[in-house]
């Protein structure tokens, strides 16, 4: 029986409020608008930014919401005005638009979009479509969306602009890393840091995104990757990957950053922070060579305080920059990650150290505030 142009009713995870457990709920989807898509969700997983928009530390959340940005699924039905999409299609939603038509997407040098509206935060941006109003209601209320993606829902309502198609084989329940975390920390390393061959890198942090990192540093040709955790247990895999050193902080006797100037005769040339927080970026930062040195920051963390630069350390030829989706422009670049997947140029399986059924997500949380995962898939 056709679903076109009806509610539907689904099963979602809903955050009431901040600090709590996520709800699972019987929620209504409405139909897509105009230049809308409506997906079902067939898989999606936790990432430190669902989170982080949830932690009672982050002042700009908005509630209820449904949370979850990292997913894959089938298209469900189209709204009008949609000529890219049809029913039965492999997509892959992001939070990065690209309409193709504004003066950031005409730039080669930037993954930005016009579309954004908040140019502030990314995160708390696209909470309602572009109507302003929302097409999730639970309980007779409506229920905000998260960076126009909400994932933690059996159905979920996109922009047109904000999805990808993808190969009919490709296996959602690997390829729906793409919509971020992997996407993030290989485009950190190829495309904002650009990493050169030869090069000495430091990677702060071995979550997902980290490790993807890692990937974008052996791809780039780096010949030594030092990477920085508090969890031994993930030095394995790392080195696996391409890691040629391996720091616990917590097992130094100094600074982190001092023990990487020392190993490297002066810091590397690339240092990637995927962790977040004051502490992180500036022991990045120090980490990097004068004359040259590049601090990539990819990590966020809520209720942290700014990093403090003098312009002395950037005289010295250091350069600080960031990334946004690792810099790809999403609708052009996310189907060539996924047939690079396909093609082994790099393996997704690796990340994928727990699959849950939907109903456990806040299993999936403490799984990953915990660090005993890397990535848990969610499957409806």
């Amino acid at each position: 029986m056709s679903t076109k142009g009806k509610v539907i009713k689904c099963k979602a995870a809903v955050a009431w409020e901040a600090g709590k457990p996520l709800s699972i709920e019987e929620i209504e989807v409405a139909p897509p608008k105009a230049h809308e898509v409506r997906i079902q969700v067939m898989a999606t997983s936790v990432c430190h930014t669902d989170a982080l928009n949830i932690d009672p530390n982050f002042k700009n959340g908005v509630f209820p919401v449904i949370v979850g940005h990292e997913c894959a699924g089938i298209v469900e039905s189209i709204g009008p005005g949609v000529t890219n999409f049809k029913p039965g299609d492999k997509v892959i939603p992001f939070y990065t638009p690209q309409c193709k038509k504004c003066k950031f997407c005409l730039n080669p040098h930037t993954n930005f979009c016009g579309k954004l509206r908040n140019l502030k935060n990314p995160t708390v941006d696209q909470e309602l479509m572009e109507d302003k109003t929302s097409r999730f209601t639970c309980k007779g209320k409506p229920i905000y969306h998260f960076m126009g993606v909400s994932s933690f829902s059996q159905y979920t309502v996109v922009s047109d602009v904000n999805l990808a198609k993808i190969h009919d084989d490709a296996n959602l329940e690997r390829v729906c890393l793409l919509g971020c975390g992997f996407s993030t920390g290989y485009g950190a390393a190829i495309n904002t840091a650009k990493v050169t061959p030869g090069s000495t890198c430091a990677i702060f942090g071995l979550g997902g995104v980290g490790l993807s990192a890692v990937i974008g540093c052996k791809v780039a040709g780096a010949s030594r990757i030092i990477v920085t955790d508090i969890n031994n247990e993930k030095f394995t895999l790392a080195k696996a990957l391409g890691a040629t050193d391996c720091l616990n902080p917590r097992e130094l006797d100094r600074p982190i950053q001092e023990v990487i100037i020392e190993m490297t005769n002066g810091g590397v040339d690339f240092a990637i922070e995927c962790i977040g927080g004051y502490q992180h970026m500036r022991a990045a930062l120090d980490s990097t060579s004068v004359g040259g040195g590049t601090c990539t920051l990819v990590g966020v963390k809520a209720g942290d305080k700014a990093l403090d630069v003098s312009p002395e350390e950037l005289i010295m030829g250091r350069t600080l920059n960031a990334t946004l989706f690792g810099g790809w422009k999403s609708v052009d670049s996310v189907p060539k990650l996924v047939n690079d997947y396909m093609n082994k140029k790099f393996n997704l399986d690796l990340f994928v150290t727990h699959t849950l059924p939907f109903d456990k997500v806040n299993e999936a949380y403490d799984l990953m505030n915990q660090g005993k995962s890397i990535r848990t898939i969610l499957t409806f």
